[in-house]
């Protein structure tokens, strides 16, 4: 398959931007926003976070039983949806960040209705952006070029946010009139990045079912195994990472006293998110994307066991526990992306039917789900912990921070890497998978059968039969 021009590369790393306008300042702030703006307490705002984000999981599959029975002749299968659905989901992002003081209950109300209603219109947007990358190349090399571009698409959002606008999450400060600026700016930024995307990210890739239906569906999740052991490693995964994210900022205000070293972390994930995104298309080709996904996640490991032991007095011993983290987090989620689009091959190799939108659906489903768990357990961390809004932070709030920030990511990520270890779909393996598809494709229509090309793997790499899981 021909390789990617360079725009098509940029505009679907400007999905991602776009994205993360809304995915990011939620995660990073929106629990801040909750505790410190609308004055919920923290473990409201956990039961919030873990009912919604959980509710959002199954708004996933929704959206990607839609995707899938979807076509558009003249602008395919993803982009309609990034089109028409941009708007009202930045708009809800709007809403999410303007809870009004209506006493106790119509707060908490408002807050959980506009919160479902941001995750359901993400999901409307984020399943069919994601779903794209499968559809746009088979290559593992420029797969990963995608991985890569969305990634510096987000680190560019979070970057920015965490140098200009968390500097401000401070005592005394107007947060409300903050907030809502920022995110009607977005609107406009985002409209512009999304449609960007929609007219430079096209599908290339060939599908002999434009409309799939809801059998078909199920029958190539449940024969999917390399997919549902990347579900369950990449849930474990999340939920690590976003109890991390929930309380990075908390970390740096209360623990180590130094709010102003988030934007130079924001610089620094920026640097790496450029060098990262160099060197990953080659360290894939080297070591392949599971072996990528292992090790990035032992440094994570390493950076949340060194957050968690760090004393609070020793402020660049924490700070380099995040450092260190955030290298393997982003490592991850660079390779990830590619790592669920092999699976969508791999479904297609079982069943004949080519099922993006369902595949990347379950799998979001997992990581929404991870969330849920991550920003909930940091927020019960917080509340059992004793932390109060607008005071100094006792001992024992300062570990239930450090536990959130440090020993759920380490332990979680453990867990990950465990699981991964068993996944099966190496990248040699997907090479004969494609070769077989190739093959079939090349048929005469109503020769091919589903089963039949597993013997057919060029002797160039393993058979895909003899891995058959």
């Amino acid at each position: 398959m021909k390789k990617l021009n360079r725009l098509s590369i940029v505009g679907y790393g400007a999905g991602d931007a776009a994205n993360n306008l809304a995915f990011t300042t939620a995660t990073m702030f929106l629990l801040v926003y909750y505790t410190d703006v609308a004055g919920i307490s923290a473990a409201a705002a956990g039961t919030l976070l873990l009912a919604v984000r959980i509710f959002d999981a199954f708004a996933d599959v929704f959206a990607g039983r839609i995707v899938d029975r979807t076509f558009s002749k003249r602008f395919g299968k993803f982009r309609p949806f990034i089109m028409f659905g941009s708007i009202p989901l930045l708009l809800l992002s709007v809403a999410t960040f303007s809870v009004p003081q209506i006493g106790e209950t119509g707060t908490l109300l408002y807050a959980y209705v506009t919160y479902a209603a941001l995750g359901l219109a993400y999901s409307l947007v984020n399943i069919p952006y994601g779903s794209l990358a499968g559809a746009m190349t088979q290559d593992p090399g420029e797969r990963a070029k995608l991985g890569s571009a969305r990634m510096i698409g987000a680190a560019l959002v979070g970057s920015s946010l965490g140098i200009f606008v968390a500097p401000l999450i401070k005592p005394g400060a107007n947060l409300q009139a903050t907030f809502t600026g920022i995110t009607l700016a977005f609107v406009v930024i985002g409209a512009a990045l999304y449609f960007f995307t929609v007219f430079t990210a096209k599908e290339r890739v060939h599908r002999s079912v434009p409309n799939v239906s809801f059998k078909q569906s199920v029958d190539t999740l449940k024969g999917n195994k390399p997919l549902l052991m990347l579900c369950l490693s990449s849930f474990l995964f999340l939920s690590g990472y976003l109890a991390l994210t929930s309380v990075q900022l908390y970390y740096l205000r209360d623990v180590l006293g130094r709010l102003d070293l988030y934007p130079v972390l924001s610089i620094v994930q920026l640097v790496l998110t450029f060098v990262l995104a160099a060197i990953m298309p080659r360290l894939v080709r080297t070591i392949g994307k599971k072996n990528v996904y292992i090790y990035a996640s032992v440094v994570t490991i390493v950076g949340g066991i060194i957050i968690f032991l760090a004393p609070a007095s020793q402020t660049w011993i924490g700070f380099g526990g995040l450092v260190v983290s955030l290298v393997g987090v982003m490592a991850v989620n660079i390779v990830v992306w590619a790592l669920e689009a092999d699976t969508v091959e791999y479904g297609e190799w079982k069943t004949g039917v080519r099922t993006e939108g369902i595949t990347y659906a379950l799998f979001s489903f997992t990581r929404k789900t991870g969330q849920a768990v991550g920003g909930a357990l940091a927020a019960y961390a917080l509340a059992l912990g004793g932390y109060k809004s607008g005071a100094a932070q006792t001992a024992e709030a300062a570990f239930g921070i450090q536990v959130a920030a440090g020993a759920i990511p380490a332990v979680l990520t453990l867990l990950a890497v465990l699981v991964m270890s068993r996944y099966t779909l190496t990248d040699d393996m997907h090479a004969g998978i494609l070769r077989d598809i190739t093959a079939r494709r090349a048929e005469p229509e109503g020769t091919s059968d589903a089963g039949s090309v597993q013997q057919s793997a060029a002797p160039a790499a393993p058979s895909p039969a003899a891995h058959k899981s």
